[in-house]
């Protein structure tokens, strides 16, 4: 006869676990359908832009099209988990209490996947929302073309076959959208799609000319929508910087400052 074991966990079944994850996504969900800031794209600009605005005790949702946040900076350049950051951005790194080490003059090295983890956890301790695998699907505009919030949809939708693909997105509304989306530009895409905007595209690979005009061009492309991270090289036609985060995080804190200046108007 088998001998009984002790017990170790509470006594919750299968039944508990499923509503407790239902109940508390609707509840979040419901409770950001209206924001003060949707940030789209979960890279590292997006990630210090959303912790620099709860910080400031607004209310922040990020949407993020795959299943995990981060983006490049969980694994580098190369696939290579090894990133760098220049001066003066390795203080950032500092203030996050991620580990470097000072590969040469000016130029820093920690690991890809301890630095993305301790600015994921200080979003989330400042009290930065998400939404995974969901993706950007359009717009919300309002009189005079205002971006006032986005449409989204769940990622896998995008799989499914053509001829069954008519599942209706949803719409959630903020007072002012970022574009975190990287290269793409998602988000400016849909504005240039309309008329509204003219994007040239990034150019070649500049590391030294292009963090610095990514810091410089971001802010306010549109009524209603900010740009930072490698979305401003494909919104103003600049050079692309390559496996380099610096101007990630800087370009993350001056899109919060941006934005906190377009809510206090």
């Amino acid at each position: 006869m088998a001998k009984k074991s002790r017990r170790i966990f509470a006594e919750v079944g299968e039944k508990e676990v499923t509503r407790a994850i239902v109940e508390e996504f609707a509840r979040q969900f419901k409770e950001y359908v209206e924001s003060d800031v949707i940030i789209v794209g979960a890279g590292p600009s997006g990630l210090m832009a959303g912790r620099e605005l709860a910080r400031k005790k607004l209310k922040v949702f990020i949407i993020e099209r795959n299943n995990y946040l981060g983006g490049g900076f969980w694994i580098g350049g190369y696939l290579m988990n090894k990133l760098t950051i220049r001066a003066p951005a390795q203080n950032l790194l500092k203030e996050l209490g991620i580990p470097y080490e000072e590969y040469s003059e000016g130029l820093f090295v920690a690991d890809g996947p301890h630095a993305c983890s301790k600015l994921i956890a200080s979003a989330c301790d400042a009290g930065v929302k998400f939404a995974n695998m969901t993706i950007f699907d359009d717009l919300v505009l309002r009189e005079d073309n205002r971006v006032a919030g986005v449409v989204v949809n769940w990622t896998p939708v995008t799989a499914l076959p053509r001829e069954i693909t008519c599942v209706d997105p949803v719409a959630l509304e903020a007072k002012v959208v970022v574009d975190a989306t990287g290269h793409d530009a998602c988000v400016v895409k849909k504005l240039e799609e309309r008329g509204l905007i003219k994007m040239p595209g990034f150019g070649a690979m500049w590391v030294e000319r292009s963090e610095d005009l990514v810091v410089e061009y971001t802010g306010q492309v549109h009524a209603g929508l900010v740009v930072c991270g490698m979305s401003v090289t494909t919104t103003f036609g600049l050079p692309r910087m390559g496996p380099t985060f610096g101007a990630m995080l800087l370009s993350g804190k001056k899109c919060a400052e941006v934005v906190s200046g377009i809510l206090k108007k």
